[in-house]
């Protein structure tokens, strides 16, 4: 990261708040924040501004026609093809291109397009809201300022929560501004960044030594070193990145919905994606899943729309067939679990049920972290076959095991699970709320300061969710 990036990064935030504080009208603080959203998204994707730009003020425009038109159901249509067509566009045209190659034996040019940074979360919130608009004509918002700052709103731009419109549309009009609000919305982003910084950039590290490997190279120990590392890593990075998008909506008076709520303590594969990336699961279960037919339809059929659902989900990761494996494991999982061949409802099988799913989890993060599927089948079999690897490597990999990554990794573990929720209440229930949020604050400057130490020491790691 640039000096200039850094001073950036460190100005952006406190001058936008500054304005947005001193100011008492909320068009004007509506203005300030969109201004705001689209110099954070020009700075990193100076071109890529205009087609976002375009792209809010096409969905603007078909959510006006979905509202009364007599053709709002071209509307409706011509907004998903556009919608997706963009996103393939940037997105896939170079993966398809190849697929076609080798199928083929031909050799049309594979282009080479630079993927917009976000693309995949603002095409989403967009085609939400031309649908739901479709849906109820009441939703619709005839100013297009609105839903310019709506979907370009940066805390949640570049990687989530996918929001949708409804969840704010109040927001927009009126909303409280109050010291509560901006302690708990920094104490939050705090969180998130001491998530990120001082968890995900630990795991990420010895996660990046292990697959930097070829399979053949690495033991079997380190290889489940490196899955499970890769699996801290990946909840740590996105659900700290949720933390902080969650946080500076509550700042400037917008709620958003949790992204995360524990997962790894699923004790199946279905309730991990009631769990896990909410936001995106919710998504695809309104606009995908449901006008499929859902669950309405026969077992067979609800089968068939959750695998359709999950290579969808796979698929929108990123243009490569170690997504699209991932997104298919969970889907014949939860296909396994719903005809009770994982005899998941059995009361002799809870007791395993959270060994089964972290195994489940662990192994298809391998296949998602892996750069080709030979390397992640590869890293699999080490993980489950007597293998010594290269001495060297080896020597490599555990070196990487500081004590600095045994104290992250064990606040890893700590975190996975519930503990702050619990013991806020018993703190609240014997010391009361005040000692608590005391107790919170100087817990969220520690983790700041702490922050600030490891982002100057080290060097620049961005967030997983930021490439899809």
């Amino acid at each position: 990261m640039t000096f200039s990036s850094v001073t950036f990064l460190f100005l952006f935030l406190p001058v936008t708040f500054i304005l947005y504080a001193i100011c008492r009208n909320n068009v004007i603080r509506n203005a300030i924040l969109a201004v705001a959203s689209l110099i954070f998204y020009a700075y990193g994707e100076p071109v890529a501004v205009m087609i976002m730009i375009i792209s809010i003020i096409l969905n603007y425009l078909f959510g006006i026609m979905a509202a009364g038109s007599r053709y709002k159901k071209a509307a409706v249509f011509v907004a998903v093809l556009l919608n997706i067509g963009l996103l393939i566009a940037y997105k896939y045209t170079g993966f398809f291109a190849e697929i076609f190659n080798s199928v083929t034996g031909l050799s049309i040019p594979v282009p080479q397009i630079r993927l917009p940074i976000g693309i995949s979360f603002f095409t989403f919130q967009g085609l939400s809201y031309v649908i739901d608009v479709y849906r109820d004509n009441k939703r619709v918002q005839k100013n297009l300022f609105y839903v310019l700052l709506y979907i370009s709103f940066f805390p949640q731009l570049i990687a989530g929560p996918i929001v949708r419109y409804e969840d704010i549309a109040d927001a927009l009009h009126e909303r409280e501004f109050s010291v509560d609000r901006v302690s708990r919305g920094i104490c939050r982003f705090i969180f998130g960044l001491g998530k990120k910084v001082l968890v995900a950039n630990q795991m990420g590290f010895v996660a990046d030594t292990v697959f930097g490997f070829k399979p053949q190279e690495v033991g079997t120990i380190p290889a489940w070193i490196g899955a499970v590392c890769y699996t801290l890593q990946i909840f740590f990075d996105f659900s700290g990145y949720s933390d902080m998008a969650i946080g500076l909506g509550c700042i400037f008076g917008f709620d958003f919905r949790e992204n995360f709520n524990y997962p790894f303590i699923s004790p199946t594969i279905q309730e991990f994606w009631r769990r896990w990336h909410i936001s995106l699961s919710t998504w695809f279960k309104e606009y995908v899943y449901i006008p499929l037919g859902g669950n309405r339809k026969g077992n067979v059929r609800t089968t068939v729309n959750k695998l359709i659902v999950f290579f969808l989900t796979g698929l929108w990761h990123g243009a490569n067939f170690t997504f699209i494996v991932w997104g298919m494991i969970h889907g014949l999982c939860q296909m396994l679990e719903t005809y009770q061949i994982i005899p998941t409802k059995k009361k002799w099988f809870r007791p395993i049920g959270h060994i089964y799913t972290m195994l489940i989890v662990v192994l298809a993060f391998v296949i998602f972290r892996a750069d080709s599927l030979t390397q992640g089948f590869g890293i699999i079999k080490d993980m489950f076959t007597i293998n010594a690897g290269d001495g060297a490597a080896n020597a490599q990999i555990i070196a990487c095991l500081s004590g600095l990554f045994i104290i992250s990794f064990i606040f890893a573990i700590i975190l996975s699970g519930p503990v702050f929720p619990v013991l806020r209440k018993k703190i609240e229930k014997t010391s009361g709320a005040k000692f608590y949020n005391y107790a919170a604050y100087t817990g969220s400057l520690l983790i700041f300061l702490l922050s600030l130490l490891s982002l100057i020491s080290g060097k620049y790691n961005p967030f997983i969710y930021f490439r899809f």
